[in-house]
């Protein structure tokens, strides 16, 4: 077992407030979504509140910037969730949902294994990605590292991830 985990976090803001017409593909897929996340492989934690999903944590003033957390096994648990499963088809409709982010939305970083990493701590590191660059820190799928601090070929990546449910 590793003594490293992956988190993660994504950011959006939504193009109206969640209750509105134009979001109800979003939302009518959102519990699938994370009911997918949940009994995925290499899925360890997601941040929600008793709502069961995290879109109502606020991590902004603005009531429609919506924030999803999770932690990971490994970066080949959470790039196949990612990129090989049902999530990939939502993730293909966002812009139908959420306006294009003008800097850094998504973030990865190694955290010791048991530690579950809080929002502020997402939004700090979602923060140092737009600021630096990717760094063993906050990172990209496009640019990845190791838990040890260093660079991953991402080709290998792609190559090691089996398709998933």
């Amino acid at each position: 077992m590793s003594r490293f985990h992956l988190a993660q976090i994504n950011v959006a803001r939504a193009l109206a407030p969640l209750d509105d017409p134009q979001l109800a593909g979003f939302v009518a897929r959102l519990d699938a979504i994370n009911e997918l996340a949940d009994r995925s492989p290499g899925f360890v934690w997601r941040l929600q509140s008793d709502s069961g999903n995290a879109t109502d944590i606020q991590v902004s003033a603005d009531p429609q910037f919506i924030v999803n957390m999770s932690v990971w096994q490994d970066l080949e648990a959470l790039f196949a969730y990612v990129y090989r499963s049902d999530h990939l088809q939502v993730m293909a409709q966002r812009r139908q949902w959420f306006e294009k982010p003008a800097g850094a939305f998504m973030a990865l970083w190694w955290v010791p294994a048991g530690t579950v990493p809080d929002a502020a701590e997402g939004m700090r590191r979602l923060a140092l990605l737009d600021r630096n660059g990717p760094t063993a820190e906050a990172f990209t799928f496009k640019a990845p590292y190791d838990a040890a601090g260093q660079t991953i070929d991402r080709s290998a990546l792609v190559r090691s991830v089996e398709p998933c449910a």
